[in-house]
């Protein structure tokens, strides 16, 4: 029986379980004679023709790499160094521009930049294609290798050569050490608060759960927006804790595969619910992926709240990461997962249940005006109810259209559910 460490990932580079699992005992396998002399002539062809000399080590490196990568686009053999830089990852703490990519129809493809990043700031965005990095075209790099290229040493620089809708941008970067909260809210008036989760890190639930406590304490949450938008996914516990803290009830999410090791279902308790009851949209659009796509297809199933944007990315598939005696790991596609309602969403995403489209509102400027309590003479309400002038008048929420109008409509939805629910 060979015990091997189970990491289960949704995204690129961010480990999700720490469940122990044994590989199933089955009789040794033949050694595949034929096919191993074949690796072997070709190992040794290069090594001995190919222009460049390269070592053995380099040559076997390549050789897995070009292995595992073949099966998917999210399978990938990992040096021990790259081993070390994915656990680095994992920790939400790097020095690097803060994106998070994939490979698209084999073009390496930006998923979404952390908030706040430097990616973030120079104005990379989600959908773009990164062709070259510094002097190095990325055309047949893994994931790992983009990964390591993009770091680097606080303060230093890297260019990107971008295609953006066939147009060829260049970007110069400067890193940062990303140390993501991936948690931050806020109020948008009537009783109405806004969570933002930027990326699942291991510590992203306790975050959510600190910050609904925190507010609960100033008021009464009355509705709450969650934006998914732009996050590429990541620890897979901490997006079934959170949605454990909405859905009192009933499976979360369930992974299938081939072995039993990769069979696992995750269900809500309603000792850890927080807000079981209060009214909830859920924002996502074409950059939300993975562990977001979770999430959301559980609000979805359970009926628990609304969700709004755009159809999400569409990353279903549950990759493990097998650690390898010599140091090095294998990366490997071992499941799909579905929602409670047994949909998969790999290739698919999440189709919103209101669709919106980001969009720039044009919000006229509101000219001089007066309303009827400024007028000399007027007459009361009959009620006692207080008056309001112009100036009682909020534009604040003119300015949120303009500025983003899917928060914008989120925020109508909530405040009309609010109306409905008081009769």
């Amino acid at each position: 029986m060979l015990g091997l460490k189970r990491y289960m990932v949704l995204g690129l580079g961010v480990a999700l379980s720490h469940t122990v699992w044994a590989a199933p005992e089955r009789e040794p396998a033949t050694v595949p004679l034929n096919e191993i002399q074949t690796f072997v002539e070709t190992f040794e062809t290069i090594s001995a023709g190919y222009v460049k000399e390269l070592d053995d080590q380099a040559i076997l490196n390549k050789a897995l790499k070009g292995m595992v990568s073949a099966l998917d686009p999210h399978s990938e053999y990992l040096t021990e160094q790259e081993v070390q830089d994915f656990d680095e990852h994992t920790s939400g703490q790097y020095a690097g521009i803060g994106v998070e990519v994939e490979m698209v129809d084999n073009k390496l493809t930006v998923v979404s930049p952390v908030d706040d990043s430097p990616a973030a700031k120079a104005g990379i965005k989600a959908g773009d294609v990164i062709i070259r990095i510094d002097d190095k075209v990325v055309s047949g790099m893994s994931l790992q290798e983009v990964v390591t290229l993009m770091r680097g040493k606080d303060g230093s620089s890297v260019n990107l050569d971008i295609d953006r809708d066939g147009e060829i941008k260049t970007f110069a970067v400067k890193r940062a050490q990303i140390e993501d909260n991936s948690v931050r809210s806020k109020w948008l008036g009537n009783g109405i608060a806004y969570v933002r989760i930027s990326q699942f890190l291991s510590n992203s639930d306790e975050q959510f759960q600190e910050q609904i406590d925190q507010l609960k304490q100033e008021a009464v949450v009355n509705g709450l927006i969650l934006d998914l938008r732009n996050n590429p996914g990541g620890v897979l516990q901490s997006a079934v804790a959170i949605v454990d803290t909405l859905v009192s009830d009933g499976l979360i999410v369930y992974t299938d595969g081939r072995h039993e090791y990769s069979k696992s279902e995750f269900r809500a308790s309603s000792e850890t619910t927080l807000l079981p009851d209060v009214p909830l949209v859920v924002l996502v659009n074409e950059g939300s992926a993975s562990a977001s796509e979770v999430l959301a297809g559980a609000i979805q199933d359970h009926q628990r709240g609304m969700i709004l944007g755009t159809e999400t990315f569409g990353k279903g598939s549950v990759q493990t990461v097998v650690p390898l005696t010599t140091g090095a790991a294998v990366k490997l596609t071992t499941a799909l997962y579905y929602t409670p309602n047994g949909r998969s969403i790999q290739a698919q995403g999440i189709m919103p249940d209101m669709v919106i489209p980001q969009a720039k509102v044009e919000v006229e400027k509101g000219g001089f005006f007066i309303k009827e309590a400024e007028l000399k003479g007027h007459l009361g309400n009959g009620t006692g109810g207080k008056e309001r002038t112009s100036s009682d008048v909020n534009n604040t929420l003119n300015e949120l259209a303009g500025s983003d109008f899917q928060l914008f409509q989120a925020l109508s939805v909530l405040q009309s559910m609010q109306q409905f629910l008081v009769r």
